[in-house]
């Protein structure tokens, strides 16, 4: 019969039939993983979830957790979960590989897990802390700190300096 590859998944299509391999499952991402892998990713999941209301999706090769946005996701690998928390700063940790911006307010900060036993505090911080950033209603959840972006007495005193001189009628130039 007459048919093709799918680009993506390397799947048999015959002609005709419907193919999606786009429709991602939790269960489909963390199926081949190893039992330390998968005991940390339930563990993982297990404190997410307590945080309280929040939608938890696969999406292509990560699942994600969000409120309004995504707040982290995690990406299943061979030999590591990579976990992306998205937080209003950049993390300064051991545990983590590294802090990239992600936006004007958000910093992506990439951590690897390999065992149950890492997903304790600090990550379990890290990870209420972003649930707290990304509260729709704009407020902190307690006991996560506040990280508004802060202004500098010189960056104040440069915009009033900026803002008296165009205030002035310019001079006529000499010559």
């Amino acid at each position: 019969m007459a048919g093709r590859e799918c680009y993506h998944c390397k799947q048999w299509v015959e002609d005709g039939e419907a193919h999606d391999c786009w429709t991602t499952t939790e269960t489909a991402l963390t199926a081949d993983l190893s039992e330390d892998l998968r005991d940390a990713w339930e563990r993982l999941r297990e404190t997410a979830a307590e945080f309280g209301d929040q939608r938890i999706y696969a999406s292509h090769n990560s699942i994600m957790f969000s409120r309004t946005s995504c707040y982290f996701f995690v990406r299943p690998k061979k030999r590591f979960l990579e976990v992306c928390v998205f937080l209003g700063r950049p993390l300064k940790a051991p545990q983590v590989r590294r802090s990239d911006p992600s936006s004007k307010s958000k910093f992506a900060n990439i951590i690897q897990l390999r065992h149950r036993d890492e997903v304790e505090a600090p990550i379990t911080d890290w990870l209420r802390e972003a649930y707290g950033y990304s509260d729709p209603h704009g407020g902190a959840s307690p006991g996560a700190p506040h990280n508004a972006p802060r202004r500098s007495a010189k960056s104040s005193a440069s915009r009033a300096r900026k803002t008296k001189r165009t205030s002035r009628p310019k001079r006529a130039k000499r010559h």
